[in-house]
């Protein structure tokens, strides 16, 4: 199955989970959750997933999980497509 990775650029504790364009050369989110024991990486998971329309179990956080800029891989969905359909999402 192919994978494809994005780097994104967080901000937690926003007021609500959202694609907010580009931070560089990432794409930006913002978690409405604190980085507390896990939360908004789960968090980021499942809204990602959603936004892609897959089940959270093909979203991982590959690089930089205790950061604000993460690597994350989505199995069966190639690079250009997952930042395509999450800037589109964030319009």
């Amino acid at each position: 199955m192919r994978m494809g990775q994005v780097t994104l650029h967080i901000v937690p504790r926003a007021r609500a989970s959202a694609v907010a364009g580009t931070h560089g050369d990432a794409v930006k989110v913002r978690i409405a959750v604190p980085p507390l024991k896990g939360a908004a990486n789960a968090e980021l998971v499942r809204f990602l997933a959603a936004c892609l329309g897959l089940p959270a179990g093909r979203v991982a956080i590959t690089h930089g999980a205790r950061g604000r800029r993460k690597t994350v891989t989505v199995s069966g969905m190639p690079s250009d497509r997952i930042r395509r359909t999450l800037l589109g999402v964030g319009r």
